[in-house]
């Protein structure tokens, strides 16, 4: 059987609302939702990093990423710092860090139970092949 490419995109794609949707309502238990934790994961990952660089990562566009990190701001859970020239630079609060870490904890868990049904070779098979459609070297973030 070969696959119609649009089979595989879409299949790709009912996987990733699968765990996306699995993901928001888990991390609604900690207190924060997927896009405000992987936020934080991502500033905690990059301490000083500007929103240009934390909005690619977190797949969202600067003036998404900056919306929500004005929303962390006032819960305080991130701070803005200036840094060199116009750039604000990125950090977590204490609190910020205790909501990435309870976070990161849900996350372990439901990940888990998503790639389940797939063995260990299974799972490196899969990343190497979705490494290779992204043509990047699939580096983990630190949760």
């Amino acid at each position: 059987m070969h696959p119609e490419p649009h089979v595989l995109g879409r299949a790709v794609k009912q996987v990733q609302y699968r765990q996306h949707r699995a993901l928001d309502s888990a991390l609604a238990a900690a207190g924060t939702t997927l896009a405000q934790w992987d936020a934080l994961r991502a500033i905690g990952h990059r301490p000083g990093a500007s929103a240009r660089e934390l909005a690619a990562v977190t797949f969202q566009t600067e003036q998404s990423f900056g919306t929500l990190a004005g929303r962390l701001t006032a819960q305080g859970l991130i701070e803005r710092r200036p840094g060199h020239g116009r750039r604000l630079e990125h950090h977590l609060t204490p609190a910020g860090e205790q909501v990435r870490a309870a976070g990161s904890r849900v996350a372990d868990e439901v990940l888990a139970a998503h790639f389940a049904p797939l063995a260990p070779a299974d799972r490196a098979t899969l990343l190497r092949l979705l490494d290779r459609l992204t043509g990047e070297d699939a580096v983990p973030l630190v949760p």
